[in-house]
This record gives structure tokens, C-alpha cells and sequence, in this order.
């Protein structure tokens, strides 16, 4: 098919994977014209090759842990490659969930650019210093240098850093557009929200109570020595040592969103008890988490 959404994943991230493939089918009333594949880790050989060997980040060499929450991340640029270089593609984080039509998004009039997106602080404009990629629509056709084994492989090479790769800094800035904000919503749900992106990782609603797992940022421009303490912590003490535990969401409604669609995905099949309970097991899914279902009122209908 000449559209199609992809879910980049890794296993950590696999129930709320298939919860916002089943928010994009339940909120378009276009499914015929366009496909939905959830892409995962585990698939591309090439990650766990580079398992441990240490990459450029921040400016930094860290270690590549094929474990950590957002190891999936590069698995944003496979979508060009696995369209055969041609037709559209929306791609999106596994903690992305529609609640507009995404076919709206899919057949837009792109101008030209090759890339829509919008960019990961408040700036309206093209010089913010970092465009999230956590949301993009692609015409494939114009993403043939998008060569992902490669390019990963070059952070190891130390001749691209992770970050701005991930920021679309290395792509030039004539070829992206900007889409309206509400295409990726960071954890603001009001009427004009067409996809919910639950971005702080901290308090994303599946994850409360759990011990953190995923690497935060250690740039500190504004204070360099806690970027030498934060090294320290990683080496004496462990990757996620001393850095705390996933926190409820601030916004119920959104919580009630994330649990009202797991609930519906539980009464299609689409999830069943058993996978929950392994998740649980695993801390990827907090160990509440069939409670709340219980306890979270039923969505509305689609619109």
C-alpha cells in the first residue's frame, strides 16, 4: 500500500505499541487507505552487534544498551527503506496515541518538503535547535539517503552524534515543514489534540511506581561539574542508579485515555491477561495495571 503508519518499538514498549495501533484504526474512518506495522528492536540484527560498544551522544561516549527504554529510537529512519523508497509514511514512538483520524495527517499537502514534523520545544519556527522526531510524516520517495544500518553505524565510528541525528540536524532545513503541534501533542489533551504523545517519560501512565530505565540527558551546559557527577554515578553505581521511580501522571484524563484503550484492547483480544501479568513481571507495565483498567471508565465512542 502506497500509505502506511509505523510503531517503532523495542520490547519494554511493546504493550503501549500495540494500544496506539489499535487508538489509530479505532479514530480513522479512512482504515482502507492505509497500513499500520509495528517495527521492533528485536528484528535488526545490526543492534545487538553493536551491544556495550560505546557511540557518540551529547558529545559523549556512552555505551549502547540494547536494554534501555529508548534503544529503539533509530528505528524512526527505517520507514523510507521498508517502503521500497516510495509512497508516504507517518512514523511515530510507541507512546503516541491518536485521537484524531491520522489519514488527515497521511494525505496532507506536504509543499514539497520531504519531512513534517514540529519541533520539540515551543518555537514556531525552523531554528529551534532540536525538531522531534518522535511524530514525522515522510515522503519516502525524497529519503533516499535514509541508509539506517549505516548510519548507526557511523555513531560508532564517532562521525555522527546521536543527537543530532535524532534532532534532524543533519538534514538540511529546506527539506522540512512544520505540522501543527497537535499531530504530537507532549502530554496536553484538549479537543484540538489529534495525537497524544505521553513524552515525559517519567510519568507516562503504564509505567507508574516502577524504578526508571531509561538515560536522561547529561549535556549541563548551564552547570558542566554535574555532567562529571552524573558520569561518575553511571560508573560506580550502574546505568539507572539513583535516579528514582516513573511517577503518576498529573493529568488523570490522560491516564483514563492510555487505560480506556488498553481496557478496549483487552476486550477485542487484541492483549490478553497472561501478556499483562508477564509485563508486569518484566517492570515494563506497572503492577496495578489490571486494576486500573477495572477502575477507568469507558472511553466515548469514536467520533
Amino acid at each position: 500500500m502506497e500509505n502506511c503508519v509505523f510503531i517503532h518499538t523495542n520490547h519494554k514498549q511493546i504493550v503501549g505499541a500495540i494500544v496506539a495501533e489499535y487508538a489509530l484504526r479505532r479514530n480513522s474512518h479512512h482504515n482502507d487507505r492505509f497500513d499500520v506495522r509495528i517495527i521492533q528492536l528485536k528484528d535488526y540484527p545490526f543492534f545487538r552487534e553493536h551491544e556495550g560498544h560505546a557511540y557518540l551522544r551529547d558529545g559523549m561516549k556512552r555505551p549502547w544498551l540494547n536494554e534501555d527504554l529508548q534503544s529503539f529510537t533509530p528505528l524512526r529512519f527505517m520507514p523510507p527503506e521498508l517502503m521500497g523508497y516510495s509512497g508516504r509514511a507517518v512514523v511515530i514512538d510507541p507512546d503516541v496515541f491518536a485521537v484524531g483520524d491520522v489519514w488527515e495527517l497521511l494525505s496532507r499537502d506536504m509543499h514539497g518538503k520531504a519531512i513534517m514534523c514540529r519541533p520539540r520545544g515551543g518555537s514556531k519556527g525552523l531554528n529551534d535547535k532540536c525538531l522531534a522526531t518522535s511524530a514525522m510524516l515522510l515522503d519516502c520517495a525524497k529519503l533516499t539517503h535514509w541508509q539506517v544500518e549505516q548510519q548507526f553505524d557511523d555513531m560508532f565510528r564517532f562521525t555522527r552524534d546521536y543527537m543530532d541525528w535524532i534532532c534532524l540536524k543533519t538534514e538540511p532545513r529546506e527539506t522540512i515543514g512544520l505540522f501543527e503541534n497537535e499531530w504530537n501533542d507532549f502530554d496536553h489533551l484538549t479537543d484540538q489534540t489529534k495525537m497524544l504523545h505521553t513524552t515525559k517519560r517519567r510519568t507516562q501512565p503504564w509505567k507508574t511506581g516502577l524504578p526508571i530505565d531509561h538515560r536522561p540527558r547529561e549535556k549541563f551546559r548551564k552547570f558542566p561539574p554535574l555532567r562529571v557527577l552524573m558520569k561518575a554515578r553511571r560508573k560506580l553505581l550502574g546505568e539507572y542508579a539513583l535516579l528514582g521511580h516513573y511517577r503518576r501522571h498529573p493529568d488523570p484524563n490522560q491516564e483514563n485515555l492510555f487505560f480506556g484503550l488498553l481496557k478496549e484492547c483487552l476486550e477485542k483480544g487484541l492483549i490478553n491477561e497472561e501478556m499483562i501479568h508477564d509485563e508486569m513481571h518484566r517492570n515494563h507495565v506497572r503492577h496495578d495495571a489490571l486494576k486500573v483498567v477495572e477502575r477507568t471508565p469507558p472511553l466515548a465512542p469514536a467520533a
